[in-house]
């Protein structure tokens, strides 16, 4: 007997082939529009780092609605939306975020089929690899924890189930900025973040998920470790990395630990500090101000990072459909040419190649030299004619991530031992 497979005619399926010929530079038509739509008022939260008032500016102008937004470092963030889940409607989080937040119900699956663009996000979010040969890297990998059963479901699911926990919007290959004209040769190794010879002038990032990730890239790196899993160390594992790391903290290894964007722009801006966990909008910070910086390319491979727009289980009605159409206007191009003159990807990055020059488009995400002048989204000079991107083109800086931003089998334990290292 023959099964008929069943056809499913989603808003997005129709969208995409009634109005193809529409092309990239097409914004989505909102479902929420007339009077009433001047008067929503969407609360959204996360980090500095894609919580940016010139994208809430856009949002009232295309969409008629406003955007309220709130920066907060990633401990807070964290924080913020398992505990206080009246307080916002959107979660601008990272996906390591949400295996700690979604267990507390504080967030609704959403459904793919009103995602526009669901079919073009990058593979890393649905199927874990880049392109079908790739291999997954170690840690919280995104579409580990991408998709749960249903809409009601508390359980992530390893396939491509239709409801995802967060719409992904922003992520980046990271790894250690240097300043080039203090530091005077090659580095090549996550391990130089702990040698001697820059004592007193390194720095590490005090945000335990993400800094115990890049303590075991430099322990591996040394040759003193290696992991099964850098992303679900063992209590052994964590003890012997914050060791490693406590001596060299004893020895005078670290200037500062930082939390916030600005704190790592200011201690490499201002020499301070020559090594150090960095972020790619941080160097791109340092080098508007016409210093010398670096996102230096390492033998390992890169920590890796993503983001996306988690929603809040008590939206529903008119404000629910404004944060869908919030949604796939983000996804719609405006946004990711935005942040990829910074240095971030984009989860669909083609409808941001819309919104960029072809030298911009060139030196961002093909890795080719400038033709001119590379800016800021704010004008300043990042990169002259004939300079290339640090790391190369997408295909080569995300083809080569060792490991992602991770929540362990033994977080808590991991926690309380990375507040010992800071108050050692």
């Amino acid at each position: 007997m023959t099964t008929i497979p069943k056809v499913r005619y989603s808003r997005r399926s129709m969208l995409r082939t009634g109005a193809a010929a529409l092309g990239a530079t097409a914004l989505p038509a909102p479902m929420v529009w007339g009077q009433e739509t001047k008067d929503i008022v969407l609360r959204q939260f996360g980090t500095g780092v894609s919580n940016l008032n010139d994208v809430a500016n856009k949002v009232k102008e295309d969409l008629g609605f406003t955007l309220e937004m709130t920066a907060l470092d990633s401990d807070s963030v964290t924080q913020r939306a398992a505990t206080q889940p009246d307080s916002f409607d959107i979660a601008d989080i990272e996906y390591w975020i949400c295996k700690k937040v979604w267990p507390t119900g504080n967030l609704q699956a959403m459904d793919t089929s009103r995602i526009i663009q669901y079919d073009n996000i990058v593979g890393i979010f649905r199927t874990g690899k880049l392109n079908p040969t790739s291999t997954i890297a170690q840690g919280t990998a995104p579409h580990t924890v991408g998709f749960v059963e249903g809409p009601g479901g508390t359980e992530f699911v390893d396939n491509e189930s239709g409801w995802m926990t967060l719409i992904p919007t922003i992520y980046n290959a990271d790894t250690l900025g240097i300043r080039p004209d203090l530091i005077g040769r090659p580095i090549n190794n996550w391990s130089e973040l702990l040698n001697p010879e820059f004592q007193g002038k390194a720095s590490i990032l005090d945000i335990s998920s993400i800094g115990i990730m890049d303590m075991a890239m430099v322990c591996e790196s040394m040759g003193e470790i290696t992991y099964a899993d850098k992303g679900n160390m063992t209590r052994e594992e964590i003890d012997r990395t914050i060791a490693i790391f406590t001596e060299a903290k004893q020895n005078g290894q670290f200037r500062a630990f930082w939390k916030t964007f600005d704190e790592s722009v200011n201690l490499m801006a201002s020499g301070e500090v020559v090594i150090q966990s960095m972020w790619s909008p941080a160097i791109t910070a340092v080098k508007s101000r016409g210093i010398p910086c670096i996102y230096q390319p390492l033998e390992e491979g890169y920590r890796s990072w993503g983001g996306g727009i988690g929603l809040s289980s008590n939206l529903s009605g008119m404000e629910l459909d404004a944060a869908y159409d919030y949604i796939n206007w983000y996804l719609a191009g405006w946004v990711g040419g935005y942040l990829m003159r910074q240095g971030y990807y984009s989860a669909v990055p083609e409808t941001s190649k819309a919104f960029m020059t072809e030298n911009e488009w060139g030196y961002w995400f093909e890795g080719k030299e400038a033709t001119d002048v590379i800016t800021s989204p704010t004008g300043d000079e990042l990169a002259q004619a004939g300079e290339t991107r640090d790391g190369g083109s997408f295909e080569e800086r995300m083809g080569a991530v060792a490991c992602w931003n991770a929540v362990m089998d033994e977080n808590q334990y991991m926690v309380r031992k990375w507040n010992e290292f800071i108050a050692a």
